[in-house]
């Protein structure tokens, strides 16, 4: 009998293990397709507001405002889910939004219009993430936080490789802008479609998470907050790939026809990388941020200061700090809070994480100006300053422990 029953209980499980991986890769796929969309599209968005009689200061304020508010509303977004539970619903919404915009731009006569459609854009990513990340931490809780948001990750980056490079092939079959954004919409549709089948296949997707964490706390435990201080510091430090970009360009380090190769390689080790830190994660827990973070941080004084070579070392660390954080970020968040308060983490987390990215960035960019090795030296010591919060968070929390009260 007892044999009976561990075998049921073991075919369960597997059955469990097998049911999440396929959410996991359906809602993956659905990532890769949208992320080929609007990564496709940002490759471009600088020069067709140029092209259509925008100002540099308006490309500047229009992407800033629309990455501030892509991750500012994600506060409103999770607070949303969780208090509605309509977790599906506002995916919905905000996928549609965010596809609808893209190849909206094709048809934009000037470029308030397209500006506002950049913004929609960032408003739609914002009001998705954080309720689809809740249904994917209930998948992921079966094979493993890490492993889950690893390989949703990887496929969301594959995404990002493919999509400015499609778009690189259509400019350089002599296509216009227009046209690559309209091209766009092939994807665009591919995403609402799997976005449909995955509603349909998995409506309640809090049933694969048969034994959710234990967490002894009703609000937010210090562990958290200790976490997003550190993750933080992490975003202040990080340059965007603009400036990046820029330094190539002003410094002649990178030819230009070299530049968005040299971010199809940041993509791809950020999806390699978010492969490899999910699985370490679940195998030592938060432990595995110190050295990638250490390691990551190296980016600055390689891409800035280094040759053709160098510098596209630097650009790779770059992409695997991204991938490593995007990954760990939603594994770790999951294992953190009470269940009917993830959306409203999440939401809180990304907020932070992006808001602070966005600070650091226009520091990194005044300081360009100023001195480059005063931006490498604020890139260094906000990144490594994260250390010490992330040894803190490591005697307080590891992945599978049912408290993380303070201790």
């Amino acid at each position: 009998m007892e044999t009976d029953s561990s075998e049921k209980e073991a075919k369960k499980q597997s059955q469990a293990k097998t049911t999440a991986l396929k959410f996991v890769l359906l809602i993956g796929v659905m990532s890769l397709f949208a992320d080929f969309t609007y990564e496709g599209s940002r490759s471009i968005i600088g020069p067709y507001l140029a092209l259509l009689g925008a100002s540099a200061a308006a490309v500047g304020i229009v992407t800033g405002l629309g990455e501030l508010l892509g991750y500012g509303l994600r506060l409103v977004s999770g607070r949303l889910s969780d208090q509605s539970g309509k977790y599906w619903p506002i995916t919905i919404f905000g996928y549609i939004v965010q596809m609808a915009s893209v190849p909206l731009l094709a048809l934009a006569g000037d470029w308030p219009v397209a500006a506002l459609l950049i913004i929609l854009e960032r408003v739609g990513k914002a009001t998705r993430n954080p309720p689809r990340d809740v249904m994917l931490s209930h998948a992921a809780r079966e094979m493993g936080y890490g492993w889950g948001f690893g390989v949703h990750e990887a496929l969301d980056q594959f995404g990002a490789l493919l999509g400015p490079l499609a778009v690189a092939a259509v400019l350089a079959l002599g296509g216009e802008y227009r046209i690559a954004f309209a091209v766009l919409l092939i994807p665009a549709l591919v995403t609402l479609s799997i976005l449909l089948v995955a509603r349909l296949t998995y409506p309640r997707p809090e049933e694969m998470e048969t034994s959710p964490p234990d967490v002894r706390t009703t609000g937010l435990p210090r562990v958290f907050w200790l976490y997003l201080a550190g993750a933080m510091l992490v975003a202040a430090g990080f340059a965007d790939f603009p400036l990046i970009a820029y330094h190539f360009a002003q410094a002649s380090s990178v030819p230009g026809t070299w530049i968005p190769v040299f971010y199809a390689v940041a993509m791809g080790v950020s999806g390699i990388g978010s492969l490899v830190s999910g699985r370490l994660f679940d195998r030592v827990g938060i432990a595995v941020l110190l050295p990638l973070t250490l390691l990551s941080a190296l980016f600055a004084p390689l891409a800035f200061l280094g040759g053709f070579w160098v510098a596209l070392i630097g650009v790779a660390l770059w992409g695997l700090g991204m991938g490593v954080h995007e990954s760990i970020i939603p594994a770790a968040v999951a294992q953190m809070v009470p269940v009917q308060r993830r959306a409203s983490a999440y939401g809180l987390f990304t907020a932070g994480y992006g808001v602070f990215w966005f600070l650091g960035s226009a520091a990194l960019g005044i300081l360009y100006g100023v001195s480059l090795p005063a931006l490498i030296a604020f890139s260094l010591v906000t990144e490594l300053a994260a250390i010490p919060l992330f040894l803190v968070v490591r005697r307080q929390f590891r992945p599978g422990t049912t408290d993380v009260s303070p201790r």
